[in-house]
């Protein structure tokens, strides 16, 4: 998620100055073939390629809704999520108690059992925010060089360290090999803690009541795992964006075409003082046969990007962020000492992954 207020310019030519020199070269050689070579058969009526150019902006504009509904609603589950783990770390922390258990155990004990529960619920966010930067065939950030290029700028935490690194900060070795052993280690990290608090139960430690509300804490984040799951698992269809890569590759194939015989037509009209102008005024359809093309590509390059929000660029949900300060948040509340509480992961370029 970038951080300041908008992408410079800089930027913006950076990420796509591969796009701009193809179209201000294909615009030259299409005006050098008609201005020099006497080419004028090259010359395509406006309104069809206007008509293009409408159906291209109507399947841009879905694309783009459709990525930025997709962004919306997975920032909707990982806020849901940061609620459910603030919901979490306080019954967990009112509801293990020795209220009815007999005889009691130790007070140090029951603080353990306390910090069992909280670390195995870090270790369920660490494993399925490492699920969800998992690469998919269809995502994005491998596809082009100035994509790969960002990557690299910034700081994915996801491909600093492994998982099973991670998860030895949280889980017992027995528990870290049986959640490693599995495909989908966030859902059995949730069976581990349904096995815990049934236990609990079991020797007086969570009344029956306390044990049916933890039970649907767990079934919430079953709910919202299932949810970031179903985006990171099911693209934006693949027909729509298919069609929307080859219209708007049509419309910047035909567009000088339509363009170029047109600002020949303005030159040859000026007259007077503007007659030598005039002359030469068919160059000026080069930079914005390439402005317009660029203008049309970058639109359904955004939604393009911005389809997957998990994948790791920088428009994406700050999962591991938000995994993160749940973390801190949660730590903090077992009165861990602050030197033993991981900072914030750091910021690369001004985002937050």
């Amino acid at each position: 998620m970038l951080t300041k207020k908008r992408y410079t310019v800089r930027d913006m030519i950076l990420w796509t100055r591969g796009e701009t020199i193809i179209y201000l070269f294909y615009a030259g050689i299409i005006t050098v073939l008609y201005k020099v070579f006497g080419f004028t058969f090259l010359n395509v009526p406006w309104t069809p390629v206007a008509l293009i150019g409408t159906a291209v902006a109507f399947m841009v504009g879905f694309q783009n809704n459709s990525a930025y509904g997709r962004i919306w609603e997975a920032r909707m589950i990982w806020g849901a999520i940061v609620n459910t783990s603030r919901t979490w770390g306080m019954k967990v922390q009112d509801m293990v108690n020795n209220d009815h258990k007999s005889p009691p155990i130790p007070k140090e004990e029951l603080k353990e059992e306390k910090r069992i529960l909280i670390y195995r619920h870090i270790a369920w966010m660490t494993a399925l925010r490492y699920s969800m930067r998992q690469r998919k065939s269809w995502e994005t950030q491998h596809t082009s060089k100035t994509n790969r290029e960002w990557r690299k700028m910034i700081h994915i935490p996801e491909e600093v360290s492994t998982l099973d690194d991670n998860l030895k900060c949280y889980l017992s070795d027995e528990e870290r090999h049986y959640v490693m052993s599995k495909s989908n280690k966030q859902t059995a990290v949730l069976y581990l803690q349904s096995a815990h608090i049934r236990k609990l139960k079991k020797v007086g430690l969570i009344w029956e009541f306390a044990f049916l509300e933890l039970e649907n804490v767990l079934e919430t984040l079953f709910t919202h795992q299932g949810k970031s799951e179903r985006i990171k698992n099911f693209p934006y269809p693949r027909q729509y964006a298919s069609l929307s890569l080859y219209l708007t590759r049509v419309f910047a194939i035909l567009l000088p075409f339509g363009l170029i015989p047109e600002f020949a037509e303005i030159g040859k009209s000026m007259t007077g003082s503007f007659y030598m102008i005039g002359n030469y005024f068919i160059w000026v359809a080069v930079p914005f046969c390439a402005v317009v093309s660029w203008a049309f590509h970058t639109m359904e390059r955004m939604a393009r990007v911005g389809e997957n929000p998990f994948e790791g660029n920088p428009n994406d949900v700050p999962i591991s962020t938000i995994s993160r300060s749940i973390e801190i948040n949660l730590r903090e509340m077992l009165d861990e000492d602050l030197e033993n509480i991981p900072s914030q992961f750091p910021e690369d370029k001004n985002v937050q992954m």
